[in-house]
């Protein structure tokens, strides 16, 4: 199998790109906080990497097909995990037997 230098700086290329994105979901799993990411970077990078994705294929370019894929794939995840992170952070039970009620309770003072 002959791979040429421009087939290892693709597939280097793609390799540490797409691995740039694991820190970020790493984060954000651990934390279950993605408020610092925006909805608009991820939805963008992966509207550019389908692209990309697109001109893969039509070049059949294997090293631009996978490295987009992968990427695109990574920011579903990151916008998947923002979305359900933060509706479950505000899902939280109300305790009745706290008073919410910011009157000083008087009978109690004396």
């Amino acid at each position: 199998m002959n791979i040429d230098l421009i087939t290892v700086i693709g597939f280097s290329a793609g390799a540490i790109t797409s691995i740039g994105f694991f820190p970020q979901i790493v984060r954000g799993y651990r934390t279950k906080k993605l408020d610092d990411v925006s909805y608009g970077m991820p939805l963008l990078l992966a509207l550019g990497m389908s692209l990309w994705l697109i001109y893969g294929a039509l070049r059949i370019d294997i090293a631009i097909i996978i490295a987009n894929a992968v990427g695109i794939s990574c920011n579903v995840i990151l916008v998947t995990m923002k979305k359900r992170y933060a509706s479950t952070r505000f899902n939280i039970k109300h305790d009745s037997s706290i008073n919410t009620n910011n009157s000083r309770d008087i009978s109690r003072e004396s």
